[in-house]
């Protein structure tokens, strides 16, 4: 048994640059898991820059030089960070107060509603509806207590988060600067000669490249639109909302199927079944149709293919270990595994002698 075990050890780690990738994917690991909340603004940081690469790659293409290329870029940068906290988060926090503040009302009359349905069908009964209503009101109040206990949790959190709002923007203005400088100090710790480090960065850097600036042109349309369309319809807490559909692209076939609920019953609370509701659903319709078979296409063309199987899984496996942002993150990381996995060097099979097949036949 040993001897298998140590023969397959042999053939997987034959190499020394197998064994550095292994303990680089350790050690990765270690330190999310025991400094991950340390990392943040450092990840958000790479994440960011890495998403800026874009505007670089094409400024640099016309010709610009680098340091004006660089300003540019930052600027683009820093105009949109301080737009979101200044313009965006307000509004969808000033809309989130007010939402959770009609709660209740907004249950009556939800109630109200549902208690027309016995007239209309014979599979539900007053009883049933108002044993629902009994229970969504229990889960609202241990919700409630939930979120207030979880904000006062929070508190000393504040200042971390201002500390953290300050340091992205400096980070992101560094590795946008000193990209190659970085990227040469910590090659210079790796193996002269490697082949299987430079084809996972090779994947990595066209795939993961091509999928966080997709998302994030994806992420600002969807909502832009999402946006536009409830504000034009009438629909209470529009920006919220619409943030919430931009932010569900995020996670393929989840994101959209979880996201339908509150936008659909937040339309039905205020219009009840008419011709507003049915506008809503039609609209939202177009939208997520528009988003999956021509946004998607067009955004995505040169993106790792996965099959919905192993995108369900990894949003799963990675969102049970680091909450959010494994959600986020899951499918560069299932690019990642994909990458190494495609990369990883195989034993070769010797081939069967043909002579000797020949002669025994």
């Amino acid at each position: 048994m040993l001897g298998i075990v140590r023969s397959w050890f042999d053939r997987l780690f034959a190499e020394e640059e197998t064994v550095v990738l292994l303990l680089l994917i350790v050690a990765c690991l270690l330190l999310m898991l025991t400094l991950g909340n340390v990392l943040v603004p450092i990840v958000a940081s790479i994440v960011l820059a890495f998403m800026m690469q874009g505007i670089i790659a094409r400024l640099s293409s016309m010709g610009v030089s680098h340091w004006l290329t660089i300003t540019i870029t930052y600027l683009v940068f820093v105009g949109v960070f301080f737009g979101v906290l200044v313009v965006l988060l307000p509004l969808v926090w000033q809309q989130l107060t007010n939402l959770f503040q009609e709660l209740p009302t907004m249950l009556r009359k939800l109630q109200q509603l549902l208690l027309l349905l016995p007239q209309r069908s014979e599979m539900f009964t007053e009883q049933q509806i108002r044993d629902w209503m009994a229970l969504a009101s229990k889960e609202l109040g241990s919700v409630g207590q939930y979120l207030l206990s979880f904000s006062i949790a929070q508190l000393p959190n504040v200042v971390g988060l201002m500390i953290n709002i300050i340091l992205i923007p400096i980070l992101v203005f560094f590795f946008l600067k000193d990209k190659a400088t970085i990227l040469a100090w910590l090659s210079s710790f790796l193996p002269y000669r490697r082949p299987l480090l430079n084809a996972v960065w090779a994947e990595m850097n066209v795939q993961v490249a091509n999928y966080v600036r997709g998302k994030a042109i994806e992420i600002v349309i969807v909502g832009s639109v999402s946006y536009i369309a409830f504000v034009v319809i009438g629909l209470n807490y529009s920006a919220l909302l619409a943030l919430a559909v931009g932010l569900s692209v995020v996670i393929p076939y989840i994101g959209a199927a979880v996201v339908t609920l509150p936008v659909l019953l937040v339309g039905f609370i205020q219009w009840g079944w008419g011709g507003e509701f049915l506008t809503l659903f039609i609209v939202y319709s177009v939208i997520q149709a528009l988003d999956g078979n021509v946004l998607v296409p067009l955004l995505f063309s040169e993106a790792v293919n996965m099959h919905p199987v192993a995108i369900i899984v990894s949003v799963l496996v990675f969102g049970g270990i680091w909450g959010m942002w494994g959600v986020f993150f899951a499918i560069p990381l299932a690019t990642l595994v994909k990458a190494i996995l495609y990369a990883w060097p195989r034993p070769k099979i010797p081939e069967p002698d043909v002579s000797e097949l020949s002669v025994s036949e």
